[in-house]
């Protein structure tokens, strides 16, 4: 998620605004600190100009992984 922001040119500030979070609340999701829910995840998916449907597939990739 982090990687995907930082190509959009974006803070951690200004996705907060965007999906209407505070910026910490963003940084932890991004850490991996703090559970997505999944319209949290595509609000950011948007906020980023990502695919939700990518980033899902990548998150089930993971989690056959684990």
């Amino acid at each position: 998620m982090k990687q995907k922001r930082e190509e959009s040119g974006l803070s951690l500030r200004a996705v907060g605004e965007l999906v209407g979070r505070h910026h910490s609340v963003v940084g932890k999701l991004e850490q991996d600190r703090r559970k997505i829910e999944m319209l949290e995840f595509i609000a950011y998916c948007q906020a980023v100009g990502a695919d939700p449907h990518e980033g899902l597939d990548l998150l089930l990739q993971q989690s056959h992984r684990q």
